[in-house]
């Protein structure tokens, strides 16, 4: 208690006491807390005049500090600070750390690039970004596609071939497959019926025998079929027609060992139709030549699997 009494007769007080001992100190607020809250004021007026901070009429002031940094196409420019232009900037000094990398991309070989570990990481790393921002939104981030949509980029069956400069043909220029629509004036609906069950027959599938026989004579004659499929079914790369022997499918909904009788209506409704929506964009006007060619080793070496053929 007489410690108690002491501390209190050397505090400063307002004079406010309660229940006989508890007074209301005016102690001062410690120096290191005062300067404290003096530099966030400092630093606040600082940033105001620095940064865009203020909203004034339609615009807002645009602060003293600036940014420069080169577009895409070179050209250099300075602006106000701003979270944009800091990105811009970002982007240009990591063209400028990657150029190197890309040049040498450009003046190698395809099959030099995947002999050479540095190179090899360079197309893993910077690859899986390029595909990232331009084909995962159609051959999914895994780039294992999507049924009826986008084809399956990891495993051995290439539509328009799987070499390293058929798949640079294909970036580049972009690719629109058509099949003919067979259905009405072409083939009546048991001829169809026939047909589908012969394709499914050509990949080991379950099939009607007798129908899939009948569907042989339709496929090889009427239908035409094997003027782009080829006469043994294995397709055509230059045009691409689907290989039909595998058991890959894109557009029929095909599910190996299930009803015969829903596989053999995937395939006839793509028969019946046909198609005209395998539709890939040319990349030449968004990506350049470099990146095209990055992204063609990447697609081929890092996700492409087995023969490439």
């Amino acid at each position: 208690m007489s410690q108690g009494n002491t501390q209190s007769q050397n505090a400063q007080t307002t004079g406010h006491v309660w229940d006989g001992d508890l007074e209301e100190c005016t102690n001062p607020l410690p120096a290191w807390w005062l300067w404290a809250f003096y530099f966030t004021i400092i630093f606040s007026i600082t940033y105001w005049v620095m940064y865009p901070a203020w909203p004034v009429g339609k615009g807002f002031t645009t602060g003293t500090s600036t940014i420069t940094y080169k577009n895409d196409k070179g050209v250099e420019k300075t602006t106000h600070w701003s979270t944009r232009a800091l990105l811009a900037q970002d982007l240009q000094q990591a063209r400028e750390k990657q150029k190197p990398y890309f040049d040498k991309v450009a003046a190698m070989p395809f099959e030099a690039i995947a002999k050479d570990p540095q190179m090899s990481n360079f197309v893993a790393s910077a690859g899986k970004v390029l595909f990232s921002d331009n084909c995962a939104a159609c051959h999914m981030s895994g780039a294992q596609g999507k049924l009826a949509f986008a084809p399956n980029l990891v495993d051995d069956d290439w539509i328009y071939g799987g070499t390293y400069d058929k798949i640079q043909a294909t970036i580049t220029g972009g690719r629109h497959g058509i099949m003919p629509a067979k259905g009405g004036a072409d083939l009546n609906d048991g001829e169809i019926d026939s047909l589908a069950n012969y394709v499914l027959s050509l990949s080991g599938s379950q099939a009607d025998a007798a129908k899939a026989t009948v569907g042989n004579e339709l496929f090889h004659g009427k239908g035409a079929c094997f003027s782009c499929h080829g006469a043994d079914g294995k397709g055509n790369q230059d045009i691409g027609a689907a290989n039909l022997t595998d058991k890959i499918w894109l557009w029929a909904d095909v599910k190996a060992g299930g009803p015969a009788d829903k596989n053999v209506a995937a395939v006839k409704a793509v028969i019946t139709s046909g198609l005209n929506k395998g539709v890939m964009p040319a990349w030449t006007g968004r990506l350049s030549a470099d990146q095209i060619k990055l992204l063609t080793v990447y697609v081929h070496d890092v996700l492409g699997g087995g023969s490439k053929k």
